[in-house]
């Protein structure tokens, strides 16, 4: 492994470097992005980068007992193992994934032509409601944060200014919503919210 990374170039090993870092602060690299100032979607160099370098990546996290995983159907590489501990989210985060997934599903199934997904706060909080497991309107700080934290680990994608967030904020639903939850998980856990079956405030990603 260490033969592998001292045989490449110095460009390449910062490219290596990159990957290593970008994956461990964020979870999932998408072969996809947004780019808001040119507003469209376009090929991600980092993923390229990492799908380059991938079966160093992998020794690299290994060595953790992390598994490095790719779909390259979705455009995704991504963390996964019991020894990745993850961000403890809030409440709001973890229902906000909950409705994302399911939204994603939806749209994904009655257009099979269609490359991206896209809601809006307005129809999240619509459908939370629907489901009856938001119990408040959270604060707009909540929600700025809950969005800031998804578009973290890479998500969802504001299309608008996170600081004017209202009822008609855009948000693209990357494929690494897939990776998170299966849809049965989703539906699973969406009634066990419903029931009250769950009351904690936090849980991983």
């Amino acid at each position: 492994m260490i033969d592998y990374f001292e045989g490449l170039s110095p460009d390449e090993q910062e490219n290596v470097k990159r990957s290593i870092q970008l994956l461990y602060r964020q979870t999932f690299l998408l072969e996809r992005k947004y780019d808001r100032k040119n507003r469209r979607v376009h090929l991600n160099r980092d993923y390229y980068q990492c799908e380059k370098h991938l079966e160093f990546v992998r020794a690299y996290f290994a060595l953790v007992d992390v598994d490095v995983a790719e779909n390259s159907q979705m455009g995704v590489i991504f963390l996964r193992g019991e020894q990745l501990i993850g961000e403890k989210l809030p409440k709001l985060a973890t229902l906000y994934i909950l409705i994302l997934k399911l939204i994603y599903d939806e749209q994904m199934s009655a257009a099979s032509s269609q490359a991206e997904a896209v809601t809006t706060l307005g129809e999240i909080h619509e459908k939370l409601g629907g489901y009856r497991i938001l119990k408040k309107q959270p604060s707009e700080t909540e929600v700025r944060r809950t969005i800031g934290l998804l578009k973290k680990y890479q998500l969802v994608e504001p299309l608008d200014v996170l600081e004017e967030l209202d009822g008609r904020s855009r948000l693209m639903i990357y494929p690494s919503i897939l990776m998170v939850l299966q849809g049965d998980d989703a539906r699973a856990m969406v009634k066990s919210f419903e029931e009250g079956e769950d009351d904690g405030d936090e849980s991983d990603i």
